[in-house]
């Protein structure tokens, strides 16, 4: 999963370094979004947070 969310957001920064104004907005979120996530991915796998629902 995390190679594939790295790919992802290797591709979204390139995508950034020659996106037009009118793009970088959309491209920007989805950056964010692809890094929280990897974030996520990365504190689930060293037991910072729990997937587990506290119930």
């Amino acid at each position: 999963m995390t190679n594939e969310l790295d790919l992802n957001i290797d591709e979204l920064k390139a995508e950034l370094r020659n996106a037009d104004p009118s793009e970088r907005r959309q491209i920007e979120a989805e950056l964010d979004l692809a890094l929280a996530e990897r974030e996520v991915v990365m504190a689930e796998r060293e037991g910072r947070i729990s997937a587990e629902p506290p119930f």
